[in-house]
């Protein structure tokens, strides 16, 4: 049955059928709840009390449908999961007096934390959704008129936006009593929400202070779930307890990572895996995040499966390196260091259907399946992500038009030089005016980002930033002109072919694929970043291969892909990566 939009069960809504008839005021009604059941202000006013009583003399079996909140990061935790996160804390002898249940939704885990822990004596719960306020309060009923001899904390359910809500107050208030922050978060970022006009948002977006292009690119998005933990730990820190939350995996790499700056007072930091699809029906990789409070900071956490609690690995900071296998991590750490060579991040245009073409017959065609007259000057080979599957690329499926040699650079020469080109560009102004991206704004017409010098190197070492895969392509010109590749790969250019096949060797060796299975993250949106593969000391990595291993695979590479490689320009290649200082040494002794 429903009323409110709640689910309620057939004793709930007998029970106050009968409690209501022989209650004549909201404050009366409130009273006597919270006297039989610690429930403080069951009604937030009168309008609840006379709208509950009306309704539950009427109510029958309702056939209407919840809604689907699934857009809101509206993951509602089942019982059955609640409670046997409930269950392995109270084996853990954690038993607090204090019980948070920030966003609690229909309320489950309080009532699996009324049903585990028997010194509570304080039940705060916020949730912004009423329908929810009203089960929340529904199941706390039930499971009082099943189980009247259990104990009955003061429960307080607050219906209001948690960003709103002042959780340093508690802490102020009961200051020595054991806490328990348990929960489930929303799985949505702050700019999915922003786009839905929800009001349920905190009042600074930028939280972790990104600046310049970083924040204007889409580094400044974050997940919510993020910011209401880092919220809640900013109040609980320093108070005896432990914090329990459902959250997606990326938000426990977050705070473990941010653990090297912020020194949050938690220890004991351990992720537990959950099979998402089969207690929430969603492909989303997520764990339950725990930690104690008031502990020396710790920048480790140890990850187990959370239903057989076997141990999987621990990922962390180990001498300031940031690493996702600490044990694995070891036996390749002498690769760590600074990659001699700078990687780069491909085009970014935000205007596919204009910029990206396919030649046709001789004819270049766009996404929109328009015929095309350019000039061939400004159009280059093009690769995606979905492109960098073979070792080595000659050819591509796609082109793009390349407007500007580097970022900002006047583009009106197009007009002048390539008629038939801005032709093209002037007709579709308007989709390059419909980005959305702030970076393009008071910038020159059909200006592009993640163009420099670098774009223009002619052999190019490439591996997609979206991808689970340990593999890079050596990306050759195409009709003598340099390959361009879109914004979801990343690139190290040169100039000599020798140089580019001596790289990618280096980067294919199964050292390589070890270190960086170990540093990188499989469930990140971009499981390989600039950041990452800076980190990538291919001097040292040549220092570890064999000569034989090098020539082998060249041998191969010629074979297979019809090149004409040798190791006459091995040493230069060294040379070239070492720094200047050890160069000099070199010289002097």
């Amino acid at each position: 049955m429903r009323i409110f939009e709640a689910n309620i069960s057939l004793q709930v809504c007998s029970f106050l059928k009968d409690f209501l008839n022989k209650t004549s005021s909201f404050e009366n009604a409130n009273q006597k709840m919270f006297d039989a059941f610690g429930i403080k202000t069951f009604f937030e006013n009168e309008n609840d009390f006379q709208g509950l009583k009306e309704s539950v003399s009427v109510v029958a079996i309702s056939s209407i449908e919840e809604p689907d909140r699934a857009e809101y990061g509206d993951f509602q935790t089942n019982k059955d999961l609640a409670n046997k996160v409930a269950k392995h804390l109270a084996k853990r002898n954690i038993s607090p007096e204090i019980v948070i249940e920030p966003t609690c939704g229909k309320g489950n885990f309080i009532i699996a934390s009324l049903s585990n822990f028997k010194a509570v004596k304080q039940v705060f719960g916020i949730e912004i959704y009423k329908p929810y306020v009203w089960e929340t309060k529904f199941s706390i009923l039930d499971f009082f008129l099943s189980n009247p001899d259990s104990n009955k904390p003061e429960i307080t359910i607050t219906h209001c936006s948690i960003f709103d809500f002042d959780f340093k107050n508690i802490s102020k208030k009961y200051p020595t009593e054991k806490l328990l922050i348990i929960g489930n978060p929303p799985w949505v970022t702050n700019s999915k929400l922003g786009s839905l006009n929800s009001s349920n948002l905190p009042k600074k977006s930028n939280f972790k202070n990104q600046n310049g292009l970083d924040a204007m690119t889409g580094k400044g998005n974050f997940d919510i779930a993020e910011y209401i933990t880092l919220m809640l730990l900013d109040a609980f820190q320093s108070h005896n307890g432990y914090l329990a939350l459902l959250v997606k995996n990326s938000v426990v790499k977050n705070i473990v990572f941010d653990q090297k700056d912020k020194k949050y007072r938690i220890g004991e930091i351990e992720k537990y895996c959950i099979d998402t699809k089969k207690e929430f029906n969603v492909s989303v990789e997520a764990a339950l995040l725990y930690c104690q409070l008031n502990s020396t900071p710790s920048a480790e956490c140890n990850e187990f499966d959370f239903y057989s609690l076997e141990k999987k690995l621990s990922f962390g900071w180990l001498n300031s390196k940031f690493v996702s296998n600490l044990s694995d991590y070891n036996e390749t750490k002498e690769i760590d260091g600074v990659c001699p060579f700078e990687w780069r991040q491909g085009i970014k245009h935000d205007c596919t259907a204009i910029m990206e073409l396919e030649r046709v017959n001789g004819h270049f065609v766009n996404n929109q399946s328009d015929e095309i007259k350019l000039e061939e000057d400004l159009v280059y080979g093009f690769l995606k992500s979905s492109d960098l599957k073979n070792t080595v690329i000659k050819s591509t499926r796609k082109h793009t038009i390349v407007t500007q040699t580097k970022v900002g650079q006047e583009t009106s020469y197009i007009q002048h030089l390539y008629p038939e080109t801005y032709s093209y560009l002037k007709k579709n102004i308007s989709k390059f005016q419909a980005r959305k991206s702030s970076i393009y704004n008071g910038k020159p017409l059909f200006s592009i980002f993640g163009i420099g010098d670098y774009s223009f190197k002619p052999f190019k070492v490439a591996i997609s930033g979206l991808y689970k895969t340990y593999h890079f392509t050596l990306v050759l010109p195409q009709n003598d002109k340099p390959v361009m590749l879109d914004d979801t790969c990343y690139f190290i250019g040169f100039d000599k072919i020798e140089y580019a096949v001596y790289a990618i060797i280096l980067l294919n060796s199964k050292t390589t694929e070890a270190f960086l299975k170990s540093i990188t993250f499989s469930d990140a949106k971009r499981v390989f970043t600039k950041d990452l593969l800076m980190r990538l000391d291919l001097l040292n990595l040549a220092m570890l291969i064999s000569r034989n291993e090098i020539e082998e695979q060249i041998v191969f590479l010629n074979d297979k892909y019809s090149l004409n490689i040798n190791l006459s320009q091995w040493e230069s290649f060294i040379n070239e990566m070492t720094p200047k200082k050890e160069k000099q040494l070199t010289i002097f002794g």
